[in-house]
């Protein structure tokens, strides 16, 4: 197995085309596979939606499912993954937690040969067939390049840092810290984590607040979790009219505060379709082979 290089793409997914009409309509009884989806969490909207789309085409496929939630626990998921190589599925779709902490295990997939898609996040050693994501360096560089923007290349940001160690979070904070060494006069007076949770968003950005009483001219959230919860806390201090709030993911809440108006813009990065061509392509694979299809990047604003 070699690890293929993320090619990713803009506007119209005109590969996916390929992809689904090479896929047959459903298995066999005598050749039904089953594949595991290891997720980091679904103690968030993002990952429910991936696990659903996948179930879905799983089950268009009469592919059997095992989903497995590691609550943001390395551990958990490494155990989860030599559990899965035990039960001798047919395939790994892994959204690691962590991508040192999981990469041993992900090499003892190698090692057990049984392949691995990674869907939206990866580790840094193991191979895998394939790597289904949005560009997370873009995503971050959209987000700041716009703030940037919007503030008119001046005034105080915080930045809401995702679940440490995550690809996800290394990647969009490589994004915007790269995009923000074009725009000097923006300031990053508060760059903390919240582990892309909503009840940590809000706390966290409480205390920002506190910390920066006046003069915070925006916030940029890794992820919509983290932007609904500082977006409450903006409210309660009476801040929201004059703090935009950037966010990456898409998910429903998110695009909805974006209609309400309390994101400015959100970064969508398609779940459902990264975890639909992750089951297609690994069933594709153990036909002929996977054919590569990036997920591109929808931006999503409110003109606040």
């Amino acid at each position: 197995m070699k690890m293929q290089q993320r090619r990713f793409v803009r506007g119209i997914l005109f590969a996916a085309a390929f992809v689904f009409g090479a896929v047959p309509m459903a298995a066999s009884a005598a050749q039904q596979y089953t594949f595991a989806l290891l997720l980091s969490t679904l103690n968030n909207p993002y990952f429910v939606a991936m696990k659903n789309s996948a179930q879905a085409e799983a089950d268009r496929l009469g592919v059997k499912l095992l989903v497995l939630d590691a609550n943001n626990n390395s551990t958990t998921q490494a155990n989860q993954v030599r559990t899965a190589i035990a039960r001798k599925v047919d395939m790994l779709l892994i959204n690691p937690t962590s991508a040192t902490a999981m990469s041993p295990a992900v090499q003892e997939a190698n090692r057990a040969g049984v392949p691995v898609i990674f869907l939206d996040r990866r580790t840094n050693k193991g191979k895998a067939l394939d790597f289904f994501a949005s560009d997370n360096v873009d995503a971050g560089s959209t987000a700041c390049n716009f703030i940037a923007k919007h503030l008119g290349g001046k005034g105080d940001i915080a930045i809401l840092l995702g679940v440490p160690g995550a690809s996800a979070t290394n990647e969009r904070t490589r994004g915007c810290d790269e995009a923000l060494k074009a725009h000097p006069g923006i300031k990053v007076v508060a760059k903390q984590t919240a582990n892309f949770n909503r009840q940590q968003g809000l706390d966290v950005m409480r205390n920002i607040l506190i910390a920066h009483p006046t003069g915070l001219k925006a916030v940029f959230a890794e992820n919509d979790e983290m932007a609904l919860g500082a977006i409450q806390a903006l409210h309660a201090a009476n801040r929201a009219a004059d703090v935009a709030v950037v966010s990456i993911d898409g998910t429903p809440d998110g695009l909805a505060a974006v209609k309400k108006g309390d994101i400015t813009l959100d970064v969508a990065q398609q779940p459902a379709l990264m975890s639909k061509l992750g089951v297609m392509a690994g069933y594709q694979y153990l036909h002929s082979g996977v054919p590569f299809v990036a997920v591109p990047l929808q931006l999503h604003t409110s003109g606040k």
